[in-house]
């Protein structure tokens, strides 16, 4: 059996803001709390290989990994996935955008399995990433819409 989780939050913002803050990799530090660096490694016109780095755990420990992510603003979605896959088999997620009445829904779905020897395996794994990921959404929800009242009251 694989992890699954799939969670989604409404951003009151336009689409086109939602969609550039989101997937300025180079910014995520600033957007997301866990990760304390984003390094873009390479661009290949909609593709961005970056290298991600959390903040220390509480022994002090950095984890960081490589990713990929492809984005398609004509679909208004963003495959991405793991190179460096440290304790996953492999990690897929899939960010989709839509407009709603009351803003943009942003849906991230990601698909994975820990590797046998991972210390937690798919079902916590997928506990974590759904109690986290609600979090980061949230933080996420908060600035983009700060973002947009202020450029609505220039």
């Amino acid at each position: 059996m694989n992890g699954h989780t799939d969670n989604a939050i409404v951003i009151d913002a336009p689409l086109d803001l939602v969609w550039e803050m989101t997937n300025d990799v180079a910014n995520w530090p600033h957007l997301f709390s866990e990760y304390a660096s984003a390094e873009i490694l390479t661009r290949n016109g909609p593709t961005v290989r970056f290298r991600l780095t959390l903040h220390p755990d509480e022994q002090g420990r950095s984890w960081s990994w490589v990713s990929e992510r492809t984005a398609d603003r004509r679909t208004l979605e963003v495959h991405a996935h793991r190179i460096e896959t440290g304790v996953f088999e492999f990690m897929h997620i899939n960010w989709t955008y839509q407009q709603t009445d009351a803003g943009v829904r942003m849906r991230w779905v990601q698909d994975f399995h820990m590797k046998p020897d991972a210390p937690i395996d798919d079902a916590a794994m997928t506990e974590r990433l759904n109690r986290n990921t609600v979090v980061q959404m949230r933080l996420i929800k908060d600035k983009v819409e700060a973002a947009a009242r202020a450029g609505a009251a220039r």
